[in-house]
């Protein structure tokens, strides 16, 4: 039986299929991106970025919120980025494979395809409700939390496993111990891949929403910047406030209608997100680059 397509015919039609579909998704994502940034183009500005809402009127801006953003990313990489990275370090180098070590990877894998609503209903009946601390940016951060550490421990765990055997082993061959190999040659040496799996963790918390408006709450108090003691209710650096983050004050902007120029906010604050996310995005590639080069003296 004659062949009906010979084998170069079919490399090019298998070739130009792939180049076609990863050519959409890239038209795709500057298509969403091009038509937020074009409907938000008259908020772009400093005055937008820095001012705080006025709901009784046209006009100001989304300052609070995108602090709250920005500090609820640094609050929950506090606690998920120690323990994602410690369970990465011991699923590659000290797990041993049994029923503890699949029940654990079990719970990683289950933890990573958990909708983020129902993490925000765990943290209304624990952060909230549970410890009494009511709506704050903390229980809005423990729960992020939960939907970061299953990427920060595999991206981790993949990261150490991906290393050379041959370095391990010439650091085990020189005297070091199995914790000193650990934490002074393959973390380093894997720090690149694990610094973008949590960049990439902090772009998703910047970005959430269903999880927040369970924990962290719809409203912010009126924030003093100038104020930094921690223990005050006006206080910005205060966790134990309710805080209105961005992807939720885009939310309520477009289902309540507080203000007449609803749809310009939401396009705006909509715009300023994604270059937010796509900063991260960004400075994941350009950090996991330029510490590669720095530790192995190469090209990325």
């Amino acid at each position: 039986m004659k062949r009906l397509v010979k084998p170069r015919t079919s490399d090019r039609l298998a070739s130009a299929a792939i180049s076609a579909v990863a050519g959409a998704a890239v038209a795709l994502l500057a298509a969403f991106i091009g038509y937020f940034l074009w409907s938000g183009r008259s908020e772009l500005n400093l005055h937008f970025l820095v001012s705080a809402p006025e709901f009784s009127k046209a006009g100001g801006g989304i300052g609070p919120q995108l602090f709250n953003s920005i500090y609820l990313v640094f609050l929950s990489s506090l606690v998920s980025v120690p323990i994602g990275v410690a369970a990465g370090m011991y699923l590659a180098e000290y797990a041993r494979p049994g029923r503890t070590t699949d029940l654990l990877r079990l719970a990683i894998e289950t933890l990573s395809s958990l909708p983020s609503i129902v993490v925000g209903l765990f943290g209304l009946l624990v952060f909230v409700t549970l410890t009494g601390w009511k709506y704050t940016l903390m229980g809005g951060a423990l729960a992020v939390s939960i939907l970061n550490l299953p990427v920060i421990a595999r991206t981790s765990e993949d990261a150490i496993r991906s290393i050379p055997p041959s370095i391990k082993e010439g650091s085990l061959a020189l005297g070091a111990t199995r914790w000193q190999t650990l934490v002074r040659v393959l973390v380093p040496s894997a720090l690149p891949g694990i610094l973008t799996g949590v960049i990439l963790a902090a772009g998703r918390a910047f970005g959430e929403a269903a999880t927040l408006l369970y924990t962290a709450g719809m409203s912010s108090p009126k924030l003093d910047f100038s104020n930094w003691n921690p223990f005050s209710a006006t206080s910005p650096l205060n966790p134990f406030r309710p805080a209105e983050t961005l992807a939720v004050y885009i939310w309520k902007v477009n289902s309540e209608g507080l203000v007449p120029d609803a749809r310009q906010i939401a396009d705006g604050a909509s715009a300023v997100l994604i270059l937010s996310v796509l900063a991260f995005n960004l400075l994941a590639r350009a950090l996991s680059r330029a510490l590669h080069r720095r530790f192995t003296g190469g090209k990325a």
